[in-house]
């Protein structure tokens, strides 16, 4: 993600914050004072404020280390303002791994909220129910430890909720998969979370405005998880060879931009392979070439805008498996190689819409 500075390293996995997670903090700071606390009020609200976002990355983590155990990698943690974000390669396709998985950020902060609670045993100090029972009332900075557990239950519940894109939700799936395909219980639990969703943005405009926009989140989330997961059941059965296209233009790394955008004008390709004496070096895209022109200008050399982050695919990969990668690595287009070391082809994001066009009107046929 851009405009995310790297904050931590821990077992393996970036931490990144976002630039607005900073406005984040300016803004409770001033707010505090703007309110009439003092100097050393205002800075426990921020820290605070830090502690808490300390219990999301902890919650990220808990995805992000049991998804590694059944293989799946993650890159990096998010922060934002809203929450944080654990990058999985992937979700585990089998349902009792995406159980484990989903489960485990709620849980980690079940087991905060259990040892916050133990420490309030201890020292003695006062819980203020009143916070549980309308959460506006949670002061930053006043009763640190209290509040703290309330939040961590309010985070427990919430993303229990069973809907996309709330950890809830892939349990709710998890749990479906049991029974239906993965493909038949995304749908399911779509359609429940936006219900749910739909439920909120009533009971916004009766209570409380910010559950419309919670409301909306669902609803969107869910409607997301539904169109890729569905999209990911039209390709099931189809490999990179089926959707390869064996016709496609070169360009050489010392010929100018202008010659690329020339080519670009000449046809309908969008996105094109680089070689250099004869080896593929990398790709550009119909943006970079763009690009190039306008900042370095049409006499200039291609390998100066060529995309040196490409992956080569096998003719017998999964669709699924090559259309998550593309994704996941911000591919538009790959070159395809025999077993061999013959180039065979490319693969393309259009190429892989079309297939699903394609796979979708044959499933409408009769």
């Amino acid at each position: 993600m851009s405009w995310s500075l790297k904050i931590a390293r821990l077992f393996g996995i970036n931490v990144y914050i976002h630039w607005t997670f900073l406005i984040l903090l300016g803004w409770i700071f001033l707010s505090s004072l703007g309110s009439g606390q003092n100097m050393q009020e205002a800075l426990l609200g921020v820290a605070f404020i830090l502690t808490l976002f300390a219990c999301v990355v902890l919650h990220e983590y808990g995805h992000a280390l049991t998804a590694r155990r059944f293989g799946v990698p993650t890159r990096r943690i998010t922060l934002l303002p809203i929450g944080g974000v654990a990058s999985l390669e992937k979700m585990p396709e089998k349902p009792r791994e995406e159980l484990l998985v989903a489960i485990a950020g709620p849980a980690v902060n079940v087991v905060i909220a259990l040892l916050l609670f133990i420490l309030m045993q201890v020292a003695g100090i006062t819980f203020p129910t009143e916070q549980l029972e309308d959460p506006s009332q949670i002061s930053l900075g006043n009763a640190f430890i209290p509040n703290l557990l309330a939040v961590n239950i309010i985070l427990v519940l919430f993303n229990l909720i069973p809907a996309f894109p709330m950890d809830g939700g892939r349990v709710l799936r998890a749990l479906l998969s049991m029974k239906y395909n993965r493909a038949k219980a995304t749908a399911i639990a779509a359609q429940i979370g936006q219900f749910l969703a739909i439920g909120f943005v009533f009971l916004g405009f009766m209570y409380d405005f910010w559950l419309i926009f919670i409301g909306l989140f669902i609803f969107l989330g869910a409607s997301g998880e539904s169109r890729y997961e569905t999209t990911r059941h039209l390709l099931t059965d189809l490999k990179v060879s089926d959707v390869l296209m064996h016709q496609f233009t070169e360009m050489d790394a010392w010929s100018p931009i202008s010659e690329a955008i020339d080519t670009l004008l000449d046809g309908q390709e969008k996105d094109f392979i680089v070689t250099e004496q004869g080896d593929l070096i990398g790709t550009i895209s119909r943006d970079d070439i763009l690009r190039g022109l306008q900042e370095m200008g049409p006499a200039e050399r291609i390998k100066r805008i060529v995309n040196t982050d490409w992956v080569r695919l096998a003719p017998d990969m999964e669709l699924n498996e090559a259309y998550d990668l593309m994704n996941q690595r911000n591919l538009s287009i790959c070159p395809v190689y025999s077993p061999e070391g013959d180039l065979l082809g490319v693969l393309n994001t259009e190429n892989i819409l079309e297939a699903i066009m394609i796979e979708r009107a044959r499933g409408g046929q009769g």
